[in-house]
């Protein structure tokens, strides 16, 4: 098996980032001019990259299939963003930042990037601050800081619960002034169908213009994908309905390995599913673990009211496993703890697949502390219960609202229903230290590629890597290969190779369209995603992922012949856009499938219930399985494994220990 060269630059851990920026080759202003970047998916880390390269000078064109930037699923992220600024003093540091994201990640991060993101992690905020972004502030005008899960430290930034909407409207506000002066060509509504190689090199796209059905060729000295994760294949997510793998996938088949595609964050606090009828599950920030109680009822199938079960009949049950970190343990630990309750039949609900989300506590202690600032003597209960809420509604006010439009219940007066859903993928193209992928000019940033968060992401950390990638990474590394390239003239689109890349996407389309079965696309998205969930999802087994594989081998194979697509193929067709990416989304889910057998270990969100530890918690196997695992593509079904070893010589890995 071949070992991946990461191209980790020599030193000290902490000088790498520092001494590569000094000895990077660089592009100069009128070479820059004549260099064309393509840019793929335009939400944090795409918007952030474009207005980046475009200050810089370089001829960008920037593609997305929603009809404006300003819809990409970034703009969904909720809770805030993490940066080692340690305003609260509370023992913060780079370091610090970088230690939890390793151990949050159990171990199977690489060391040099992750200790990078926490470098630039304090400028993210600076150039947020600068563009206007609304971070929440304390009295004295400072911006606030709370906390999430895996830390025991406040370091994350946030604006109320809507923080990635107020991200990245910066970053949009950043791209659409290169939009203004020229610099930018904005491509809405065309969806990237493949990547354009000429001798070995990415060298252009094929997109598709969802409007007409027009396919188009775009040419590009290097081609830049941000085009998020791929949660989507297990159809229940958190996710936009949108938000697909084609991309990445495409990028795949021409020579990107894929890295780690098993890893799957489990997010804790989403509202529990409702019935067959829902095609996505919705997202209760993190940040209500900072003041919020998770609990159980003590006894079995409890059918009473939450508000009816006296506290000393209550769990809370990470507190009492995990009293250290206590509600703030790392999401996948809280995923699994939640779903051992509810199977050992704790849960609550009328499916019993839930837990509580309580801000009782919390709403009294801030009603009290209120009461104290106004110098209210002897306060009613009723008066400390109006000044809580108000406190909690200025802090997390949009989410309540959200919880209540959906479920009908008033948070502020029963505790929320949350039960884990799929939110996040850590695994993704591998990328070496300058961001590119396998393919040389080719270049995956943001959640498309798997480098910063190991086998599970902390809370906060999705839109630091985004941004950081962007506004601070790409911008440095790209000039590695780019000063090569300033003699390779703008090619035609006319070349062989982009005729020839083309025809295959038109043929691929052509296929699905005469297919003429009796199945919607959303039924075998529907089948693939429960395949997905049960099998690889919050728990592995090896019995239960080599049935998966067979299964899904099965279902690729029922699509191909009976999947019914209406409408045209040189029109608006969104039954074909998704039937495209449900082809796509089960080729990865065999992949994720083989890869989760092939790691016979648990470690962060990879759990397999063959090891683990006496009480329940992820085994790993450090000797054996202490490397990215990266697949490149042979043929269906064939996929070939190569290593790249992961060394740890700053932090002593050992079992994580939240308690």
């Amino acid at each position: 098996m071949t070992k991946l060269d990461a191209k980790i630059p020599e030193g000290a851990l902490a000088d790498k980032w520092t001494k590569y920026r000094s000895s990077v080759s660089l592009v100069n202003p009128a070479n820059k001019r004549s260099l064309e970047i393509i840019v793929v998916g335009s939400g944090l880390a795409g918007a952030s990259a474009a207005a980046s390269l475009a200050e810089l000078g370089y001829k960008v064109k920037v593609f997305c299939f929603q009809d404006s930037p300003r819809r990409a699923h970034s703009i969904a992220a909720q809770g805030g963003i993490n940066a080692a600024k340690n305003y609260q003093n509370d023992g913060d540091s780079v370091y610090r930042l970088f230690y939890d994201t390793i151990k949050g990640g159990d171990y199977r991060a690489r060391e040099a990037n992750v200790h990078r993101l926490s470098e630039v992690s304090g400028n993210i905020i600076d150039q947020c601050v600068a563009q206007g972004v609304p971070f929440a502030r304390e009295y004295g005008g400072l911006l606030s800081n709370r906390s999430f899960g895996g830390t025991q430290v406040q370091r994350t930034f946030y604006a109320a619960g809507q923080t990635g909407q107020q991200l990245l409207l910066g970053a949009y506000s950043a791209l659409q002034r290169q939009v203004g002066m020229g610099n930018v060509k904005m491509y809405t509504r065309h969806e990237m169908l493949d990547v354009v190689t000429i001798d070995g090199k990415a060298r252009g796209i094929i997109a598709r213009d969802s409007v007409t059905g027009a396919l188009e060729r775009h040419f590009g000295h290097a081609v830049l994908l941000c085009t998020g994760g791929y949660g989507n294949v297990f159809y229940l997510s958190t996710n936009a309905m949108g938000s697909n793998v084609t991309a990445a996938w495409k990028a795949h088949k021409k020579g990107a390995y894929f890295a780690n595609p098993c890893y799957t964050q489990i997010h804790p606090t989403c509202i529990p599913v409702s019935g067959d009828h829902q095609s996505k599950l919705t997202l209760m920030s993190e940040s209500l673990r900072n003041d919020g109680r998770i609990w159980v009822p003590k006894k079995q199938n409890d059918n009473r009211k939450a508000n009816e079960i006296p506290e000393d009949e209550r769990d809370y049950y990470l507190e009492r496993r995990y009293p250290a970190f206590g509600n703030l343990v790392p999401r996948d630990i809280a995923s699994r703890a939640a779903k051992e309750r509810c199977d050992a039949g704790y849960g609550v609900g009328t499916s019993k697949m839930a837990v509580y989300l309580d801000y009782a506590a919390a709403i009294i202690r801030y009603g009290k502390g209120e009461a104290n600032k106004n110098n209210m003597h002897n306060p009613s209960d009723e008066e400390i219960q109006a000044m809580g809420k108000a406190v909690v509604k200025e802090k997390y006010g949009n989410l309540f609202d959200m919880y209540k439009q959906i479920t009908g219940e008033d948070p502020y007066e029963v505790p929320m229903r949350i039960y884990p859903a799929v939110h996040y993928t850590m695994g993704g193209l591998w990328v070496d230290y300058n961001l590119m992928t396998t393919v040389p000019g080719l270049y995956a940033l943001g959640e498309a590629n798997f480098s910063d968060h190991g086998a599970n992401r902390l809370g906060a950390s999705a839109l630091m890597q985004g941004l950081a990638d962007g506004y601070f990474v790409i911008p440095y590394t790209i000039g590695a290969y780019l000063a090569a390239e300033i003699r390779t003239p703008s090619m035609s689109t006319d070349s062989e190779d982009f005729v020839a890349a083309e025809k295959a996407v038109r043929d691929r389309l052509e296929t699905l369209m005469n297919i003429k079965g009796s199945k919607p696309v959303d039924y075998f998205h529907k089948r693939l995603g429960k395949i997905m969930w049960d099998e690889c999802g919050m728990a592995r087994s090896a019995e239960g992922l080599k049935a998966s594989i067979k299964e899904i081998q099965a279902l690729q194979k029922e699509f191909w012949s009976d999947v019914k697509i209406p409408g045209e193929i040189d029109n608006l067709n969104p039954e074909l856009e998704k039937a495209g990416r449900v082809a796509d989304f089960l080729e990865l889910g065999e992949l994720m499938c083989i890869d989760a057998l092939d790691r016979n270990e648990s470690c962060g969100g990879h759990f397999r219930t063959e090891y683990q530890t006496e009480d329940g918690e992820a085994l790993r196997d450090d000797e054996n399985y202490a490397y990215v695992a990266a697949w490149e593509y042979e043929k269906q079904s064939s996929f070939k494994l190569h290593k790249e070893e992961l060394k740890y010589e700053n932090i002593k890995i050992a079992q994580r220990s939240y308690k």
